[in-house]
């Protein structure tokens, strides 16, 4: 690449299950203070802010203008939105470091799922014509995904238990997670998926800033490169895909250059348990590779948030010297349908 991209600072909201007293607002403020806070950066000093949220979610059409009062409203900004996971506006803002229109960039993303039923919400983005009419949910379509799995062989409920099992426990070193630590599986909420395999319900933001080249090495001691970054779709309909793959993650770990040497951290975007099988499979992680130290999302999972969490989940290992080559992943629709992998690297501990 042309340039030298990094993540430089990551912040998130303690993740809950209802913010009623907060607006977006009000929830996304903090954490634009927390990543300007690290950097000693200003507003004036970022050269291009992206953010990431559904006006679903909100109920009410361009909500994330309101949010941008958030970022402050001088001095003027060049501003973008997409109305996806923020792990998609971190690469509208990779790819406009990469062409030098900028050298540094504010990303954020929040959702608040907790104002209505966001399973209900989810369906809007299934196929109008034959699908959405039928209102199936995301976890009713996340339990045919796991249906199919074990089907095929792949797994079974005990196994699916111990993937919630271990990503609680570690949530229980991660003071953001909404539930960390052991939890019993509970019943089945749809077959074959129990609570314990379904992510939370809850309200939450993150924040992050790029920055390239010398001005990365400025602003952080262990930058987190971006060495590469890409993200592929499915098909939209749900009826001609193999639910027990994921051809498109493949591919953009591909691209993203993912498989040219190991990764010792992947950060996976896995809203379900079964959805980590296929995750796994698809990437070619082995029992070596660590997989959502974090908790991922069955501790705490954000509509909208939960993806730049995850890159921001690795970036942060590598700041700290925990990692040195990770593989983060974002996901969005059903059952896996759009998929985007970022590899991190940090520079040597010599």
């Amino acid at each position: 690449m042309s340039r030298e991209v990094a993540i430089v600072a990551f912040a998130q909201t303690d993740h809950t299950r209802r913010t009623d007293e907060l607006s977006e607002v009000e929830m996304v403020m903090p954490v634009l203070h927390e990543v300007l806070r690290q950097t000693g950066l200003k507003t004036s000093d970022i050269g291009f802010t992206c953010s990431g949220s559904s006006d679903y979610l909100a109920g009410r059409a361009f909500s994330f203008t309101m949010a941008l009062d958030g970022v402050g409203a001088w001095p003027p900004i060049s501003e973008s939105h997409v109305e996806m996971d923020g792990a998609w506006a971190l690469y509208e803002a990779w790819v406009k470091l990469l062409t030098g229109e900028a050298d540094t960039a504010l990303v954020y993303s929040y959702g608040k799922s907790s104002p209505g039923s966001v399973r209900d919400v989810l369906t809007r983005q299934l196929d109008p014509y034959y699908v959405a009419p039928l209102w199936p949910d995301s976890v009713a379509l996340a339990a045919l995904q796991a249906r199919a799995l074990i089907d095929a062989g792949d797994t079974d409920e005990p196994a699916l238990a111990r993937i919630a099992a271990r990503s609680r426990q570690d949530a229980a070193a991660n003071p953001h997670a909404q539930l960390p630590g052991a939890r019993p599986q509970g019943e089945h909420v749809v077959a074959p998926l129990r609570t314990g395999d379904c992510p939370p319900i809850g309200d939450g933001a993150a924040a992050v800033i790029l920055a390239a080249g010398d001005r990365a090495r400025e602003l952080c001691a262990r930058p987190a490169w971006i060495t590469g970054m890409d993200h592929r779709i499915e098909a939209h309909s749900l009826g001609v895909r193999d639910l027990t793959d994921s051809p498109s993650t493949r591919l953009a770990a591909e691209r993203a250059g993912a498989f040219e040497r190991p990764v010792d951290t992947a950060e996976l975007h896995a809203p379900f348990t079964s959805q980590e099988v296929v995750l796994r499979k698809a990437l070619g992680l082995g029992d070596d590779v660590r997989v959502n130290p974090s908790g991922g999302a069955l501790a705490a999972n954000p509509v909208m948030a939960a993806g730049l969490i995850r890159i921001g989940e690795a970036a942060a290992r590598i700041h700290r010297g925990t990692s040195d080559r990770a593989l983060a992943h974002a996901t969005s629709g059903p059952c896996l349908q759009q998929n985007l992998v970022a590899v991190l690297e940090g520079d040597s501990h010599e």
